[in-house]
C-alpha cells in the first residue's frame, strides 16, 4: 500500500506541479510548496483505503493537492492583508474552546441526570391547556389504501371487503391483499396529511373539506389499477389536532422546557457551591 501511494504521489506530483518531486532529510516525499509551507506524501496516506482504484486515487490526490495550495495563498495572503488586530484570533479561539466544553459538559449531564420519561398524564394535561397552538395547517386522515391489477380477481369481492368492519372480512382482504395488491397500507392506523395520500391516488379535489365531510369511500381507477381509499377518520384545517398526531410534539416541548429548566438549575448550583466556598471574588 504504501509503495503504490508513493507511486501515486509521484505521478500526481509530476502531473499538477510539473516539477520534480523533492525529498526531506527524512526521506519524506514532497508533493507540493507553497513558499516555506510543504505538503507531504505523509499528510494524504489517510485518504486512500485498498478498495479504491487507481484512477479514483489519483483525482483524490490531485483535488486534496489542488485545495491545499489553495489554502495556503489564502492564508498567505490573510497575513498580508490583514491587520494585527484582525489576525489576533487567539480570544476568539479560546471563546470557542469554553464554549464548547460547556455545551459537552452540559449534554453528558443531561444524558446522565435529567429525567427523560414524560408520562401520558403530563401530555395529556399539556395539550388541554395548551391546544390553541395546536392547530391543523393542512386536512388529515386515518386510512386504508389499496392499489390493484385490472387484472387481479375477484375485485367485487375487494370493494365489499374494503368498506367491513367484520373482522373475518379484513382477514380475507389482507390475505387477498398480500397475493395481489401492488400497495396495500392503513399506515399504522395513525394519522397522515390528506395530501400524502392524495399523491397516490388518480383524483382531482379542489375542495378537500367538502369532499372529506361526504365522502367516506374513494374509488378510482386508471389503464392499469383499482384504487381503493377508506376514510376511517379525518381532522380538517384550522380545526385542533387530535391528540395522538400533536403527541410527539408534545413530548419534545416538555423535554426542552425540562431541559431549560435542568441547565438553568445546574448553573445556578454551580454558581452558589462556588460562592459559598470562596471561589470567586466581585469587585
Amino acid at each position: 500500500m504504501i509503495s503504490y501511494i508513493r507511486f501515486l504521489s509521484i505521478f500526481v506530483l509530476i502531473l499538477l506541479i510539473s516539477c520534480n518531486n523533492t525529498t526531506t532529510e527524512n526521506s519524506e516525499i514532497t508533493l507540493a510548496k507553497v513558499h516555506d509551507k510543504y505538503l507531504y506524501e505523509s499528510d494524504i496516506k489517510s485518504l486512500f483505503t485498498n478498495n479504491v482504484s487507481k484512477d479514483d486515487s489519483v483525482t483524490i490526490a490531485r483535488n486534496y493537492i489542488n485545495d491545499w495550495i489553495k489554502k495556503q495563498l489564502m492564508l498567505q495572503k490573510a497575513e498580508i492583508n490583514l491587520t494585527e488586530e484582525s489576525k489576533d484570533i487567539e480570544k476568539q479561539i479560546e471563546d470557542y474552546r469554553s464554549s464548547l466544553l460547556i455545551f459537552k459538559y452540559k449534554q453528558e449531564l443531561i444524558k446522565q441526570k435529567m429525567d427523560t420519561i414524560v408520562t401520558d398524564e403530563e401530555i395529556e394535561n399539556y395539550y388541554k391547556e395548551y391546544s390553541a397552538n395546536f392547530v391543523l395547517n393542512h386536512n388529515i386522515v386515518k386510512a386504508l389504501y389499496l392499489q390493484i391489477s385490472k387484472e387481479a380477481p375477484e375485485i367485487d369481492k375487494i370493494k365489499r371487503w374494503y368498506k367491513s368492519s367484520d373482522s373475518e372480512d379484513l382477514s380475507r382482504l389482507e390475505d387477498y391483499c398480500y397475493q395481489y395488491a401492488t400497495k396495500f397500507d392503513d399506515f399504522d392506523n395513525a394519522w397522515i396529511p390528506f395530501n400524502n395520500l392524495l399523491i397516490e391516488i388518480p383524483v382531482n379535489i379542489d375542495d378537500q373539506e367538502r369532499y372529506l365531510r361526504y365522502n367516506k369511500y374513494i374509488e378510482p381507477e386508471d389503464d392499469l389499477f383499482y384504487y381503493f381509499v377508506k376514510i376511517n377518520e379525518y381532522s380538517l384545517k384550522s380545526t385542533v389536532q387530535p391528540l395522538e398526531y400533536a403527541r410527539l410534539k408534545i413530548k419534545s416541548i416538555i423535554l426542552n422546557k425540562r431541559k431549560f429548566t435542568f441547565i438553568d438549575e445546574l448553573e445556578n448550583t454551580i454558581y452558589n457551591d462556588a460562592l459559598n466556598h470562596n471561589e470567586f471574588i466581585i469587585y
